[in-house]
Formats: C-alpha cells, structure tokens, sequence
C-alpha cells in the first residue's frame, strides 16, 4: 500500500501535470523568493554555529 501511495504522489506532482501561462500565481517569475532564500540560509547558518559551540 505504501508504495501506491509514493507512486501516486509521485505522478501526481509530475511537471508534465503543470500547466502553461499568465495566471495570478507566478512561480519563479519574480523576485520575492530571495528575501526568503536569504532568511533560510541565515537561520541554517545560524543553527550550525551556534551547534557548533
């Protein structure tokens, strides 16, 4: 069962699934990903000095 349900999952997040054109949900065609990139990586920066003491 559990394997059916990977490939189901898997299939269904498929890129051939996606559609094409303008609509109200860009997904990388601006840059407000990077403040989020920055933000991560400081907090993954963060966590690895401080585990690091």
């Amino acid at each position: 069962m559990k394997t059916l349900l990977a490939t189901i999952a898997t299939l269904s997040a498929a890129p051939a699934l996606a559609h094409s054109g303008a609509h109200m949900h860009p997904h990388a065609s601006d840059p407000s990903w990077v403040p989020l990139l920055l933000a991560m990586a400081s907090a993954a920066a963060a966590f690895l000095w401080m585990r690091g003491k």
